[in-house]
């Protein structure tokens, strides 16, 4: 209640300043509010939002241009964001924003069981929110990027608990890990890093925003986990270790410095990158200074640009030309992993591509690290160049070689060019034209999110098995038995099953050396032909009209049968990936469609009665 009105004496307007409208009685101050302010509200889960007439908003000037001169605007405060809005019909709108994402009042109160009371520094309380059993404190407008430093993003659970889990499976490789996450905010990715894998990674979290170190701090101080400023001169600004109440159960080194300045300084096992946007403008720092066989992960929001919705910014970022088709989400996975090898070419290394994932709205790629020139030209040798045919949508990577063909659609399986005038096909690229996954690096992420209890990534997880495989066979282990030796680019990784039989020259994490290492490069390009196939095809995209398609997985089981590989993807739900050129997917399609009744019926009655009997 903004203000008693059964009270004695005169009372001010609690909505209006003192000049507009003077103290008065109780009877005259309802009426006031009344006619008011009362009148025109705007109600939203349960509370009502009056119009204002304080000097909240910045005022509008007047014709002369003196901004005193001008009138005060009358406005509405948002309850969710604390915005402020002039129009009733735009502050509708704006909630009915709020309501698309799921943000109401509702998922706002505090749902943890540690209360915080210390009030935020805008005048708000701080709210609370628990994630894979970390508190972190959140300000109420921190979903909108613009007017928080700490923006948290509750969609982008997924991607933190795959990024926790490729950790989780490098931490099993070698630890202690010196890991670090570059764009802290809330601090909530390396709060559970250190809160779940405790002494096996040394957690630093950097950012350059002061209110974010603050909040940070007090996450930790919030989890229990105690705060270290840094002992090197080079780790930032010195300042006090903050001690917190008992027993703490990890230590994370919290810094205020730029993400570019903090990688060139100190070198990193494990370095995740998630900036506001793209994240090429940090490529170069990060490769500059990671560990040999070191992890490298990068998250890109920027699907604007990602999904050829904005190409001339697409050409600026990623220096790659592409345009919008139907498995636009698996060329944006390769465009950003191509980007990631240029830029660890530039620094004489290599990378072996773990995991490349477009969930929502964000793309999320997992690269290992490998030292030397001869690794840094074998990732540039899978830079290619795709031809795209705009009629049918087939498409095929360029082949290798000096040799200049007169014609490259020859390489299309499609008979577009010869049938169709004109210019069919476009050239795209570069992209990355080899595997998007790593058997043995995914079933290891599987047991880690079993271990740790993370079931809501799970069954991607799993999709991604399977995908990486084009197999549609799920037979999953998630006990230590089911984990071997996985040789992943000439190096092996040694796991449970086989730790103890190794020797002091093959410890865990160290490259084959001599002949071995040179038969296990073989192997691995004798083995090309099982990786899986690239891109995919939509089942509804090139379904047949007046035709009934048969279901998703009955159409997997008859390509398997025709000997073809598939699997389904992740990257659409109607998509399916196949080593089949498109005229065989489409042939299979139409052999075991059928014609729906009313395409029947209309043709029974096209011919008439005479023609019927």
């Amino acid at each position: 209640m903004l203000v008693d009105l059964n009270g004695a004496g005169r009372k001010s307007c609690p909505l209006c300043p003192e000049e507009k409208f003077k103290a008065c009685y109780s009877h005259k101050l309802r009426r006031h509010l009344q006619n008011l302010h009362w009148k025109v509200y705007v109600e939203f889960e349960g509370q009502r939002m009056c119009i204002c007439h304080l000097p909240c908003r910045h005022l509008k000037p007047s014709l002369s241009g003196d901004q005193t001169s001008g009138r005060q605007v009358a406005h509405y405060h948002c309850v969710v964001c604390s915005v402020t809005i002039a129009r009733k019909t735009d502050m509708i709108s704006h909630l009915k924003r709020h309501v698309n994402k799921g943000e109401t009042e509702a998922s706002y109160t505090g749902s943890s069981d540690v209360p915080f009371e210390e009030p935020a520094p805008s005048g708000q309380a701080y709210e609370i929110m628990k994630e894979l059993g970390t508190n972190v404190q959140l300000l109420p407008n921190h979903t909108t990027p613009q007017k928080s430093d700490t923006y948290f993003n509750r969609k982008m659970k997924t991607n933190r608990q795959l990024v926790f889990c490729s950790l989780a499976v490098l931490a099993e490789e070698r630890n202690p890990l010196e890991c670090l996450d570059a764009f802290g905010a809330t601090g909530i990715m390396g709060l559970q890093w250190a809160k779940h894998l405790r002494n096996a990674v040394k957690v630093t979290i950097t950012d350059i925003s002061e209110v974010c170190v603050k909040m940070i701090k007090e996450n930790c101080q919030l989890n229990h986990i105690r705060v270290d400023a840094g002992s090197r001169s080079s780790r930032g600004p010195d300042g006090p270790t903050s001690e917190v109440e008992g027993v703490p159960i990890a230590t994370v080194e919290v810094a205020k410095m730029d993400a570019n300045v903090v990688m060139h300084l100190r070198p990193f096992d494990y370095i995740h990158l998630d900036p506001f946007g793209t994240a090429v403008n940090y490529l170069d720092a990060a490769f500059r200074n990671v560990r040999n066989l070191g992890i490298i992960s990068v998250t890109s929001t920027d699907t604007g640009s990602l999904y050829a919705k904005s190409p001339n910014v697409t050409q600026r970022h990623y220096g790659c030309h592409i345009v919008r088709t139907e498995y636009y989400k698996e060329l944006a996975a390769r465009m950003l992993v191509a980007t990631v090898a240029r830029a660890a070419a530039r620094c004489n290394k290599g990378i072996e591509v773990l995991l490349a994932v477009a969930v929502e709205h964000f793309v999320l790629v997992v690269v290992r690290v490998l030292r030397g020139p001869t690794q840094a030209d074998e990732s540039v040798k899978r830079l290619r160049q795709l031809i795209h045919c705009q009629w049918c949508e087939e498409r095929v990577f360029l082949k290798q070689g000096s040799m200049v063909e007169d014609n490259l659609y020859k390489q299309l399986p499609c008979n577009c060019h010869g049938s169709m005038p004109g210019k069919t096909a476009v050239e795209l690229g570069p992209l990355w034209s080899g595997p998007l996954f790593n058997t043995g690096f995914l079933r290891r992420m599987l047991f880690a999110a079993v271990q740790h209890s993370m079931d809501d990534i799970q069954p991607l997880v799993k999709t991604l098995i399977c995908e990486s495989e084009c197999t549609t066979l799920k037979s999953f282990a998630h006990g230590p038995s089911a984990l071997t030796d996985q040789v992943e680019c000439g190096v092996v990784i040694k796991t449970l099953e086989k730790v103890e039989d190794s020797g002091s020259a093959d410890q865990s994490g160290k490259r084959k050396t001599g002949d071995e290492s040179g038969n296990i490069v073989k192997k691995l390009k004798c083995d090309a032909s099982l990786e899986h196939p690239a891109f995919y095809y939509s089942i509804h995209r090139h379904s047949i009209r007046g035709m009934n398609m048969p279901k998703l997985n009955k159409f997997l089981q008859y390509l398997t049968e025709d000997g073809f590989r598939v699997s389904r993807t992740h990257f659409d739900p109607t998509g399916v990936r196949t080593d089949a050129t498109l005229e065989q997917f489409k042939s299979v399609l139409t052999k075991y469609s059928v014609p729906n009744y009313t395409n029947v019926t209309a043709n029974q009655t096209s011919l008439g009665p005479e023609q019927t009997m």
